[in-house]
């Protein structure tokens, strides 16, 4: 384990896991928008940057968000709602790209997040066709926006071991079933 964590510029990523139970804290506005930062600060296809940020911070919006999120019942203070913005997306094949780019976004915050003292965890919402519509009607997103993933965000009350998933069987050197040499 001690292994990946020589690198300290590397600790964010392998201190990132979800986290399911948070202190009865509010986030800070302040970091919220950092989180927000970080999330456009991700790469995005032809620099479309196909996304809009939904920030949920009241109990009541969280409430409401939490009802109808299915695998979301956590007492996470705050949330991002990370919605593809259809009207940003290009027609066709180059179109295509709004699901890789907002999942870059929603990465960046989960990493940021760490680097905050803050926990996460990323609940899917796109393309459950029984959750994403349940969203946008809770958030009255307009039909253009898509919300792929909910992000809870909050202050740990848990603090789970840094870790790597590192699986040498899923790794293959030059081409299918290559070795390393």
């Amino acid at each position: 384990m001690q292994e990946f964590h020589q690198d300290n510029r590397l600790s964010v990523i392998f201190n990132r896991r979800s986290v399911r139970s948070y202190q009865d804290r509010p986030v800070e506005r302040e970091k919220l928008e950092l989180l927000l930062k970080a999330a456009m600060a991700a790469p995005s296809a032809r620099n479309s940057k196909p996304w809009a940020f939904v920030v949920v911070d009241q109990p009541e919006s969280m409430n409401a968000l939490r009802d109808i999120m299915l695998f979301g019942k956590y007492n996470a203070p705050a949330a991002i709602v990370v919605c593809g913005d259809m009207s940003k997306t290009q027609e066709g094949e180059k179109g295509g790209f709004w699901i890789e780019d907002c999942s870059a976004a929603l990465q960046n915050i989960l990493i940021a997040a760490v680097g905050l003292d803050l926990g996460t965890v990323w609940l899917g919402s796109y393309p459950n066709s029984a959750q994403y519509p349940a969203v946008q009607k809770t958030l009255g997103l307009p039909d253009t926006l898509v919300p792929l993933g909910v992000v809870y965000i909050g202050y740990p009350a848990e603090k789970p071991e840094p870790r790597t998933q590192y699986d040498e069987a899923v790794i293959h050197w030059q081409r299918f079933g290559g070795q390393k040499n």
